[in-house]
Order: C-alpha cells, then sequence, then structure tokens
C-alpha cells in the first residue's frame, strides 16, 4: 500500500501548488481563471470565486497529505513525491496561465 500512499502524498502536493495563485489572486481583490469561468480556465472568476476554489484546494491537499498514511517531512520519499507534484503542476499551471499574464508562451 506504500505506493499509494506516494501518489495521494503527489496529489496533495499539485492540489497544494494550486491553491496559491486561487488564494493570492482573491486575497488582492484580483479576478483569475478557474474552472467555473466562461471559457473554463480560460475567462476571469471573481475573488471571491478563486478565494473559495483556494480554500477548497487547500482543503484536498490537507486530507491527501495529512489523513492518508502518515506523512513525514523526515522521509526523503514523502518529502519528494509531494514536492515533485507541486512542482508538475507549477510547471504546467506557468505554461498554460503564462499565455493570460505575460509569462513565457508555450514553445
Amino acid at each position: 500500500m506504500e505506493w499509494l500512499t506516494l501518489i495521494s502524498y503527489f496529489f496533495g502536493g499539485a492540489f497544494l501548488a494550486n491553491s496559491i495563485p486561487h488564494i493570492t489572486s482573491g486575497s488582492m481583490g484580483h479576478p483569475f481563471q478557474s474552472p467555473f469561468a466562461k471559457p473554463p480556465g480560460q475567462g476571469l472568476s471573481s475573488s471571491t470565486v478563486n478565494i473559495v476554489w483556494g480554500v477548497l484546494n487547500l482543503a484536498v491537499a490537507y486530507v491527501l497529505i495529512c489523513r492518508v498514511g502518515d506523512f513525514s517531512l523526515h522521509s526523503i520519499a514523502d518529502a519528494a513525491t509531494l514536492g515533485l507534484g507541486f512542482l508538475l503542476i507549477g510547471l504546467l499551471s506557468a505554461r498554460h496561465f503564462g499565455r493570460f499574464h505575460g509569462g513565457n508562451s508555450p514553445e
């Protein structure tokens, strides 16, 4: 069952990374893309929607990281798996949302 726990940590890292831009944009009062915008992931959602979406992502991350298995920052496997999920969704998001916010466009 160890690999199922590591998969949980991987997706926990992804949800944790995804919560950051939504909570940050929402807290600053800025609209940002969300799955609820039209078109989904491209249009802008209100700052309130982004706060709710970010906190929901944070809650899912908490469940996947803290309530599944026995996550330990002292475990290289646990921390690396969470970090890999965080890194991959971060890179994916940078490429996708960079088109809308002046970042690097996909090459």
